[in-house]
């Protein structure tokens, strides 16, 4: 079995990885960045109607909890917050815009974004965006030597972003034998070339994700495949 890569940041990369072995999976855990809160300063709650998360980090690492119904993006950013304290969470599907569509269509025309430093700007025609940025997520220099050892010996990698995918090719040369699983397109394009494959999953979720590196896994490496080795 080939070992799979990951290298979201924790606690994420925990959970993928737990979820991983209870596939039978053989997971190498590399977090490429470290999440760390910054300070921020909260609007008055009625310069808003709602407040948008986007990610599980930006609900975890506020560090408060602004007053207002929330939306966030995907079930696990959902989770994160209501763990966190947030009010009245609607888990909207897992892209930013499309959330922003299901706030609008519920009258909501002044939002409230907290965010990563490195975010996408969600946009909509009908709603007033305010930004926070809530955290910072800082990239490693160099993958760790159980990282190094994953790619030499033919891993499946994980990529859950596009700016995971950009770091993760940046500091590891392409590899023909290392297969990656990348959770969008965009994520795929990022990682550029000369990888022995590049799969997309069915869903932008980390479920779908594995669901695909798990038959990556159980496969030989590319070259193996094609030399019959």
């Amino acid at each position: 079995m080939r070992p799979l890569l990951i290298l979201r940041p924790e606690p994420g990369a925990g959970a993928t990885a737990a979820r991983a072995r209870a596939r039978g999976l053989e997971p190498v855990v590399a977090p490429l960045f470290r999440l760390r809160p910054l300070p921020w300063d909260a609007p008055p709650a009625e310069a808003y109607d709602a407040i948008l998360v986007t990610s599980a980090n930006a609900a975890r690492l506020a560090g408060r909890v602004p007053a207002g119904p929330c939306f966030a993006v995907g079930e696990a950013s959902a989770a994160a917050a209501r763990e966190a304290g947030f009010a009245d969470v609607t888990a909207g599907p897992a892209d930013g815009e499309a959330a922003a569509a299901l706030m609008a269509a519920q009258g909501v025309r002044r939002a409230l974004h907290l965010c990563g430093r490195d975010h996408h700007a969600v946009r909509h025609p009908e709603i007033e965006v305010e930004r926070r940025i809530v955290y910072a997520a800082d990239a490693v220099e160099r993958l760790p030597e159980a990282a190094r050892r994953a790619l030499d010996e033919g891993a499946v990698v994980l990529l859950h972003s596009p700016r995971a995918a950009a770091t993760f090719a940046a500091l590891a040369p392409p590899r023909p034998r290392v297969s990656l699983a990348a959770i969008s397109a965009a994520a795929a394009a990022a990682a550029g070339g000369g990888w022995g494959e590049i799969l997309v999953a069915a869903a932008p979720r980390d479920a779908a994700l594995l669901e695909l590196a798990g038959k990556l896994c159980n496969t030989p490496p590319p070259d193996a495949a094609a030399t019959g080795r």
